[in-house]
């Protein structure tokens, strides 16, 4: 599914509100001149909401979708429309806002 390539400044948060920064930005590939996301580094979640009496908060968010045909040092980018799954509650993170200039799919 075609979406907007995700990068170092978008807003990416856990279902729990904490938000989410890739551990490996991706220097090779910039859009709004900043480094874009590949599917193989995990991102990090800090300030997430969920209590560790529930099983939380979440840590890092592993990707699991990612583009099919654009590819950066052989890694597929994190999109719009890309599904993560936090670690270790196993809840998704939500991309709430990132560049609107370049589509990838």
């Amino acid at each position: 599914m075609p979406g907007f390539i995700v990068h170092v400044g978008a807003v990416v948060q856990c279902a729990h509100g904490g938000m989410a920064q890739p551990t490996v930005p991706n220097p090779r590939v910039l859009v709004s001149g900043q480094p874009t996301a590949t599917i193989a580094a995990p991102f990090v979640v800090a300030g997430c909401g969920f209590p560790p009496v529930s099983g939380g908060p979440c840590v890092t968010a592993q990707w699991v979708t990612g583009s099919v045909r654009v590819l950066s040092n052989g890694q597929p980018l994190v999109l719009q429309s890309s599904q993560a799954v936090c670690v270790p509650t196993g809840t998704p993170v939500l991309i709430t806002t990132t560049q609107p200039r370049v589509l990838a799919i």
